[in-house]
């Protein structure tokens, strides 16, 4: 066992070990999402292949994730939405940020846009009739895409269109509801409006008082009556006003077949390959050019930027020929479209059995001094080691925001303890350089000046504009930094709390293998079975937790690789030796207890899950060769590359395997 870092410390294997260098180019990290039934999603298309037609699971639609917790199915007894720990990718949980307006409507063009709204928020009551051109759009799909993006990332303008050309000023209606509701309820309220999706429902926050409930009934109903209705409900907490969207047409009572059908979303399936994009960033393009909005894609996993990356798509209310129209034009943006197919339902998060991956690991060479025989032999020993006992299923650093002066588990941290302002500090502390957003939080943490960082904050830093634009609005106080908190995603906060629990995971691992050694012992949680795909990542759930006995662990009834450890919640069993005592110690040196996975005031809330202790490659091959490499006043010389490919289950990090072979960081 050997101590690498805070978080990562352990490993399995006991090999010597090479230095090497991962990611150099694109080409050298190719990503291949393995689907539920263990095939690669790149294949080639087999039309009499039923699985190839439809995907197989999925009930929910894809709604758009950046309407705010209010948002709620309407038969859903709480407002609070329990989340377990998934062990998803980084970038899972920061999905449906906000419509692209750089990619809608151009960086000059957005740009002006974001000095537009800045001095009408300034001017606000001082200038009346305030108004702006975003120019001419030809294309009533491009329109469309322009009407939601704007409001979706303003709710509190208005758009117009006067021939081809699109106008926006202050929307009375959103300065009307603001005067009777806050702000942040206003937004949301006009987002859930825009968005007009099926079975959702609005709740303002509980208000006692009936004639204050009366001017809102009247407002909606005077403003949006066509639209939705509204009902005031009584709880515990008090009562409330609910609104939903009105049944469109007025239907018999029996509806016949066709009527049913018309009511089916179509669906796309297609496998897209990126390179050198984002997950997201590749959607918002897409979106862009179909004229439809973000939350319409699903996928099952988000995959890296720098590399070559292949993954499951599909988008709603576009058929495969119009798919098939834009690839050229998606091709100019670093994508291809293949296995266009029509399909029945959505993807889901998680709906993937893992990944395979093409690895480049250039610059081979010894810890120490050997000869190229002994470097090829240290290869073999390496992989075949960690292909036989496995690799610390750790959470890789790229979970907590690598190279950042803040990890994201330092704000999950400060949320965790509800201190609003230390969480919204983090999250605006700079990293070092002169970076225009950078320059911006400086000025914020010295200065405490909102209104003045909002104007310096650069329009592509969505979450930081988001953020600064509420404590403009509402303050830097408690209660205004909670709106801070409010005014982000619920994905993306989550996203810190999970970040905090994973780097727990992380520390719990090492003391476990550091205090009771490489196989099960009396109080360790094991899983009877390897696991079986699970739709949650790496999870497995209560039912299936086994405490090892004395006996179990004097017969070696269990190996290391069925042990798992729990992801701190609320509803987690913890291990029932000094392990589940250091958990205990841990989260109280944190000031934190079992209970403390619950944040009403943002309704999060965290119930925990369980993850395996290791990790098991899959399906390893491995070549170590030689290519010339010329430098300059030097003459050629020869390094070493190993080429390595692998099958990982989902959750799991190929940097971590990779660090586990080479015992370095990659």
């Amino acid at each position: 066992m050997e101590q690498e870092s805070p978080s990562l410390e352990c490993f399995i294997t006991d090999h010597e070990g090479f230095h090497g260098t991962i990611k150099n180019s694109t080409k050298d990290f190719v990503v291949i999402e393995i689907d539920i039934h263990g095939r690669a999603v790149n294949r080639p298309l087999i039309p009499d292949d039923p699985t190839d037609l439809t995907c197989t699971e999925v009930r929910g639609s894809s709604l758009n994730k950046n309407l705010n917790a209010n948002l709620r199915p309407e038969n859903t007894a709480s407002d609070e939405v329990a989340v377990g720990m998934t062990g998803l990718n980084d970038d899972d949980v920061l999905s449906q940020d906000c419509f692209d307006l750089r990619v809608i409507l151009g960086s000059s063009a957005n740009e002006a846009l974001e000095q537009f709204t800045n001095r009408m928020l300034v001017c606000s009551g001082e200038q009346k009739n305030m108004e702006m051109s975003l120019g001419s759009f030809p294309d009533k799909h491009q329109r469309a895409n322009v009407h939601r993006a704007v409001r979706h990332n303003f709710p509190f303008l208005m758009t117009v269109t006067n021939q081809e050309e699109i106008w926006v000023r202050e929307d009375p209606g959103f300065k009307e509801l603001s005067e009777l509701v806050s702000e942040g309820e206003a937004e949301d309220f006009f987002r859930f409006i825009d968005a007009k999706a099926p079975g959702l429902a609005f709740t303002f926050l509980t208000d006692n008082s009936k004639e204050h409930r009366t001017r809102i009934h009247h407002f909606v109903s005077r403003r949006f009556g066509k639209l939705v209705e509204t009902k005031s409900f009584t709880d515990q907490d008090g009562t409330a006003i609910t609104v939903r969207l009105r049944e469109r047409g007025r239907w018999p009572k029996k509806r016949t077949a066709a009527d049913c059908e018309k009511q089916v979303d179509t669906y796309t399936a297609f496998t897209l390959r990126k390179e050198n994009l984002e997950t997201l960033e590749a959607i918002s393009y897409m979106a862009a050019a179909l004229g439809v909005i973000p939350s319409d894609f699903s996928y099952a996993g988000t995959k890296d930027k720098k590399g070559i990356t292949y993954q499951s798509m599909t988008v709603k209310k576009i058929s495969p020929q119009r798919l098939v129209e834009l690839t050229p034009e998606f091709e100019r943006r670093g994508m291809q479209l293949s296995r266009i197919i029509p399909a029945s339902e959505p993807l889901r998060l998680g709906r993937l059995q893992g990944n395979h991956f093409d690895l480049v690991i250039r610059d081979v060479r010894p810890h120490g001094k050997c000869s190229s025989t002994d470097l090829e032999t240290l290869v073999k020993e390496a992989v075949e080691n960690v292909k036989a006992h496995g690799f610390v299923n750790y959470y890789g650093p790229q979970r907590f925001g690598n190279g950042q002066s803040i990890q994201t588990d330092q704000v999950g941290l400060a949320l965790l303890k509800e201190d609003m302002n230390a969480a919204v500090r983090l999250f605006l502390s700079p990293d070092e350089g002169d970076d225009l957003h950078n320059k911006a939080k400086r000025h914020f943490l010295h200065t405490g000046n909102a209104k003045e960082s909002l104007a310096l904050m650069p329009a592509c830093r969505a979450r930081e504009r988001l953020m600064l634009r509420a404590l403009h609005r509402y303050g830097k106080g408690r209660q205004g930094c909670e709106q801070a908190w409010l005014s982000l995603p619920h994905a993306t906060r989550l996203f810190y709390l999970h970040a905090y629990c994973s780097r727990l995971w992380n520390q719990a691992a090492s003391y476990r293998l550091r205090a009771l050694g490489p196989r099960p012992v009396q109080g360790d949680l094991v899983q009877a079975e390897r696991l079986r795909h699970d739709p949650t990542p790496g999870a497995t759930h209560t039912p299936q937790v086994h405490v090892v006995t004395s006996a179990e662990e004097r017969d070696n009834v269990f190996s290391l690789d069925q042990v798992i450890l729990p992801m701190p919640g609320n509803t987690v069993k913890y291990p029932e030796n000094i392990v589940g005592e250091w958990y205990r110690d841990r989260l109280a040196q944190d000031g934190l207890g079992s209970s403390r996975f619950r944040i009403p005031s943002l309704k999060l809330n965290a119930p925990g899950s369980y993850r395996p202790l290791l990790a098991i490659p899959h399906n390893i091959t491995y070549k170590v060769h030689e290519e010339p490499q010329v430098t300059e006043h030097l003459s050629p010389q020869r390094i070493s590359l190993l080429t390595l490919s692998f099958d990982l289950d989902a959750s799991c990090y190929a940097t971590v395997f990779v660090r586990e072979i080479m015992k370095c960081e990659p």
